[in-house]
């Protein structure tokens, strides 16, 4: 090879890294766009055009990079993992009631909701997007919990567990929290770990 053909190649492969990052850095935007416009406005109210130019991107980018603004909605979802951490990142499930009932407690007083919880809150009854919530709240929550326990019914109690948590969106959307957001924490939390023991026991 030539010094002109090595010079080439060097660049070639230069470009390409450069096209990679800002792949990557635009990919990275739209991400973070849909999941803020998602729990601002829940899935009826974004459009693929308000993604990209929140994100400053060639709207063809959503299609070209997710596939779909539903495929889109499914990877901000797989993005946010916190809830699959507790669970994982518990060792014992003797300890799994009290972590969650934490957990729990932690999202009631955060102010303003997380994205993850305001786009449940606002896109659970969107048909197009129902069996992609599904398959991530087993993802993240069911089968988790499910590796975690023992003995019969697993999935049974993983399920009960899965619908102490996943109430607290009908509740957020319909009554003021005001009083839960007011109790004491620890008492909440106590309270709480008796309800996942109940479910999980």
């Amino acid at each position: 090879m030539s010094a002109g053909e090595t010079a080439q190649t060097d660049e070639d492969c230069a470009g390409q890294s450069v096209r990679k990052r800002n792949r990557e850095a635009t990919r990275r935007r739209l991400l973070d766009a849909a999941r803020d416009l998602f729990g601002e406005h829940g899935y009826d109210g974004v459009t693929v055009r308000m993604i990209a130019a929140a994100a400053d991107a060639n709207v063809a980018l959503v299609n070209r990079y997710f596939g779909s603004k539903a495929a889109l909605f499914g990877e901000v979802l797989t993005g946010e993992s916190a809830l699959r951490e507790v669970i994982t990142g518990t060792p014992d499930a003797a300890l799994l009631p009290r972590r969650l009932a934490e957990h729990v407690v932690r999202q009631t007083h955060r102010a303003p909701p997380s994205p993850l919880v305001r786009m449940l809150d606002r896109s659970v009854g969107n048909p197009e997007v129902q069996e992609i919530l599904r398959e991530h709240m087993n993802e993240v929550l069911v089968e988790p919990l499910v590796a975690k326990l023992d003995g019969p019914d697993r999935r049974t109690r993983a399920t009960l567990a899965a619908m102490i948590i996943m109430g607290g969106g009908p509740v957020r959307r319909m009554l003021d929290i005001d009083d839960l957001r007011s109790a004491d924490r620890a008492a909440l939390t106590a309270r709480l770990t008796n309800m996942f023991a109940a479910a999980l026991g």
